[in-house]
């Protein structure tokens, strides 16, 4: 079957829902999702959305903009950041007119609270900039825009897998997806395609990240020969439950949460005397690690599986119940325990992608190191990489991210659909999709994908972690070669055609393995520490070799690696201390 929109949104989070709201003011738009809108994982983000309001405490767009630049360790592009925070402001308010409940000071302004690595005044001290809806905000940002998306009729394709772009040399001409409902193959031909698919935190065994995050769009661009970028940057949240991953929001610590040790000390005093706990998200999770590796883990066995804890008990039952009750539920049920008596164990877990698929700001897709762009094809959200979030993102600048990159993407995209004829698509622009799918499906006899996700999983989360090595990396990369030799001759166990969840893991398997491979690859080959890339073999940080940006192409079994520089026109990259 073949559809015709002028504007085609593949991920129904944040950054495509914003997206499909403005391109839908002047082109007909569909956003297609493998998973009903308001399930995806922007409504898993918990603690807020930054904004320089001013409303606690004095603040301004160009801290904002430096903590931004300074927090990616510099290998941020700076005049995008001042894009992000400049519209920040305006992102905000845009929202609370749409209908977004943010918690309320007593004179009716928006609330903010601290978050790691905000700060006043260019590093003096930590600032109030987190708006908030009490410790749910992406849940009401989804709730607000795809309530507006139905508002301006745009239509919807739930359950939808996308599986290939349709390309002509260095323009997109639409996407193929399979239909979970019934197995069959659609073709979409569109004017203009944004990829909003969200991350990949599932490459690791312990993720904050849902199911669902598999990284299809960045995926099915590096198997178009479209290098990704920045892939080795990969953020480990500091507090997840232990041994589970579920997030324990940065919002605990900035409402006055403690990070502790084993023997009750407040262990973040010794590693960032300024921040302590709200220090930026690399930094915390790392000092995590070398305390569980000193032995001052709680149960002191310096395993990598030992956990500290994260201490709310004196912020009392009310603070806990008005600002944070989505977290006081998790912890009861999770693990039983009631924050208000008890502390949180909490281990690092995955949780963000840096990289991606690198875009300029209007969210135009680039295809090579001097920005080249490919007409019709745009990115935004995680899936993205405009390179605002550097080598290691502040927390709340993500949602920030999706709403301003997003919107700016869905406005450009608006303006250029009114300048390009529909392209002729035909049944044969399915037939790679229509191949794989059939091999996939064939009732040869193979192997299940399961032990492959979990030998994947490990691999990364043990050798690709935080803390990383050239032997440790270049073993990897070895073992996801292999592992990539043996999805070929992975088959889908379930024949039926309706809701076939088996196939959809069996794709969604294919995506993560290349991008674990392009990941390693990408980590192997910088030989430097900068933010969430930590190597014990190279722990300095290289301004003179490495402060520019990877690429990253997909070759068959190779990775092919290339460099493009970084936008450093407005502060000179220094030594990073809080």
């Amino acid at each position: 079957m073949i559809h015709q929109f002028d504007t085609v949104i593949v991920g129904s989070g944040g950054a495509g829902l914003y997206a499909a709201l403005e391109a839908s003011e002047r082109s007909k738009t569909a956003v297609l999702s493998k998973l009903y809108p308001i399930r995806s994982h922007t409504g898993a983000a918990q603690g807020g959305i930054s904004a320089a309001l001013g409303n606690v405490e004095e603040d301004k767009a160009e801290w904002h903009a430096f903590d931004t630049v300074k927090g990616g360790d510099y290998l941020v592009d700076q005049a995008a950041a001042k894009i992000l925070t400049e519209e920040a402001i305006q992102a905000v308010y845009d929202l609370e007119n749409r209908g977004l409940p943010f918690n309320r000071t007593p004179e009716g302004k928006i609330d903010q609270r601290r978050f790691g690595g905000h700060t006043r005044n260019f590093g003096e001290g930590p600032v109030r900039r987190a708006c908030y809806a009490a410790d749910r905000t992406g849940h009401m940002i989804l709730q607000t825009l795809y309530q507006q998306c139905i508002k301006n009729e745009v239509a919807f394709f739930d359950e939808f897998q996308v599986v290939d772009l349709i390309m002509t040399d260095t323009t997109c001409n639409g996407v193929v997806a399979v239909e979970l409902a019934t197995g069959e193959l659609h073709l979409f031909a569109a004017k203009a395609v944004l990829f909003a698919t969200g991350g990949f935190g599932r490459m690791f065994k312990i993720t904050s990240n849902a199911y669902a995050n598999t990284g299809d769009g960045p995926a099915v661009c590096a198997r178009k020969g479209i290098p990704l970028m920045d892939m080795e940057f990969f953020q480990f949240h500091p507090t997840g439950i232990m041994g589970l991953g579920i997030l324990i929001s940065e919002a605990v610590r900035g409402e006055g949460g403690i990070l502790r040790n084993r023997d009750g000390h407040r262990f973040m005093e010794d590693y960032s005397p300024t921040l302590l706990d709200l220090a930026p998200r690399d930094i915390v999770a790392r000092s995590m690690l070398t305390e569980v590796r000193a032995g001052k883990g709680i149960r002191g066995d310096r395993k990598i599986d030992d956990y500290l804890h994260l201490d709310a008990t004196h912020l009392g039952k009310e603070t806990l119940t008005t600002k944070l009750p989505d977290i006081s539920s998790f912890c009861q049920t999770y693990l039983g325990i009631d924050p208000a008596d008890s502390p949180i164990p909490v281990l690092p877990t995955a949780h963000y992608a840096m990289g991606g698929i690198p875009t300029d700001v209007h969210g135009r897709v680039i295809c090579d190191g001097q920005g080249t762009i490919v007409n019709g094809l745009y990115a935004a959200g995680e899936c993205a990489c405009v390179s605002v979030h550097g080598a290691n993102r502040l927390g709340t600048n993500s949602l920030l991210d999706l709403v301003v990159f997003g919107r700016r993407a869905g406005i450009h995209i608006g303006d250029y659909v009114k300048q390009i004829d529909m392209p002729q698509v035909s049944a044969a622009d399915a037939a790679d999709a229509q191949s794989w799918m059939a091999r996939l499906t064939d009732g040869s006899p193979g192997p299940h994908g399961g032990r492959i996700s979990e030998e994947m999983q490990t691999l990364m989360m043990e050798k690709v972690g935080i803390y990383r090595t050239a032997s440790e990396m270049a073993a990897a990369v070895d073992a996801l070669q292999a592992l990539r030799e043996r999805y070929q001759t992975v088959r889908v166990q379930d024949s039926g055609k309706q809701f076939n969840t088996d196939l959809l893991e069996v794709i969604e398997l294919g995506n993560l393995l290349d991008l674990s491979l392009i990941t390693a690859a990408s980590a192997l080959n910088r030989q430097e520490s900068r933010g969430a890339h930590s190597r014990e073999d190279f722990p300095e940080r290289d301004d003179d070799r490495w402060l520019k940006h990877t690429l990253a192409q997909l070759a068959g079994d190779i990775v092919r690696l290339s460099d493009k520089p970084v936008d450093t026109s407005i502060w000179e990259p220094k030594p990073r201390t809080y």
